[in-house]
């Protein structure tokens, strides 16, 4: 009955964690459309998101001793890398088919399994990889000569690439006998994170009381405070600690394919929020997108160790898998 109890919970978390991520994109459009540069609005989630978790980074000191490099790394690409290149990808195209590009990773990860690591991927995996890239081909419309910009989307494949980056350190940081606690390396990500985004957004040059006033959501007036005290507290804070906490209590299979429900309510949420209407074959090209990187993530077991042949790579019980980071 308590086991029962304990994955009725994580199921539950791993739902708000998905809703509070998905909801990210739709809360910071607005402001980048108000005046924000993304990379502005990207500095203010994380420097924001590393000022509250402040006392875990204090909590797990020990971290920047024992594991310095997959602390910087995942800085570098987890948090810098995912969230400036999809921040920048909604200044142009869609949110909806900025996800959906970004969760090509799990076929990503399949790449690197097979050609970097040089092991063996399923037939099922290598069909997930088929699908997704089908799928996504139906969401960008290429039958029609890509009409979404050029940039926006290799912005928003770049944000699929470092999240492949934070797929493969999250593996190296939660196997083997000196295990990294995954709050301490998101809190010490989130630090880094602000350190490298200082020098490249260059906030002072921001314009503040952008901050002070409104921004527009699909014709309302909505407190620009708001929609970033959303993005900070719920869309990454909550989304992350209740990301992980989730998956401590659910297997990494369950989680993945619960994840996949954040590009489902992220386009609901634009479409609602913000107006942006996909056509019926970009919403069945993004269904396929999610039906393949569930077959790429779930079509294998997981081995002892090392990263899944066919599956998130072997973060079950200290980080969150299937995850965009976004």
């Amino acid at each position: 009955m308590r086991a029962s109890q304990g994955k009725s919970v994580g199921l539950g978390l791993a739902l708000v964690s998905a809703f509070a991520f998905g909801g990210s994109g739709v809360a910071a459009k607005p402001l980048i459309e108000a005046g924000l540069d993304p990379l502005h609005v990207v500095w203010l989630r994380v420097s924001g998101a590393a000022l509250v978790m402040l006392p875990v980074a204090w909590r797990h000191r020990g971290l920047v001793r024992r594991r310095p490099v997959l602390l910087l790394g995942f800085g570098l690409l987890a948090v810098a890398g995912v969230q400036a290149c999809y921040f920048a990808a909604l200044s142009r195209i869609p949110v909806g088919v900025a996800l959906l590009v970004e969760y090509l990773a799990p076929a990503l990860v399949l790449g690197w399994v097979r050609f970097v690591q040089r092991r063996p991927v399923t037939r099922a995996a290598a069909f997930g990889v088929v699908l997704a890239a089908g799928g996504l081909a139906c969401v960008v419309e290429v039958w029609s000569g890509l009409r979404f910009d050029a940039l926006g989307l290799l912005l928003a494949l770049g944000a699929a690439c470092c999240q492949v980056g934070y797929f493969v350190l999250s593996d190296h940081g939660g196997d083997g006998a000196d295990r990294a606690d995954p709050l301490g390396v998101i809190a010490y990500g989130l630090l880094v994170g602000t350190a490298l985004l200082t020098v490249i957004a260059r906030p002072w040059r921001m314009d503040w009381s952008l901050l002070a006033g409104e921004a527009e959501m699909n014709g309302a007036r909505v407190p620009a405070w708001l929609l970033l005290g959303w993005i900070v507290l719920i869309a990454t804070v909550v989304a992350y600690v209740f990301g992980v906490v989730s998956v401590r209590r659910l297997s990494p299979q369950v989680a993945g394919v619960v994840a996949c429900l954040e590009a489902v309510i992220a386009t609901v949420l634009a479409w609602v929020l913000l107006g942006e209407h996909l056509s019926a074959p970009q919403i069945a090209g993004g269904v396929v997108v999610l039906l393949g990187a569930f077959v790429a993530q779930s079509s294998a077991p997981k081995p002892p160790s090392g990263p899944v042949a066919g599956a998130t790579p072997a973060v079950g019980a200290e980080l969150p898998t299937g995850r965009s980071a976004t």
